[in-house]
């Protein structure tokens, strides 16, 4: 089953400090801008979202038990 999309692309002006940039590049070898970018955007989102994972803290009292492969 396929299902029709659209996929929405924004252009955005920036305004980054140059050595923000430059020191980016030097630590993970990334050489454009725009991979930078991206690169940092989704560490952000995966920090954050680690963030509030833990921060639930296993709250959820009502889950069953997830089996596991091993004991």
């Amino acid at each position: 089953m396929h299902h029709a999309g659209m996929l929405i692309c924004m252009r955005t002006t920036l305004n980054i400090d140059d050595s923000l940039i430059q020191r980016a590049r030097h630590l993970s070898g990334i050489r454009e801008k725009t991979a930078i970018g991206r690169a940092g955007l989704e560490a952000l989102i995966a920090r954050e979202s680690a963030k509030q994972l833990a921060a639930l803290g296993g709250a959820e009292k009502a889950l069953r038990p997830i089996p596991r492969w091993r004991s």
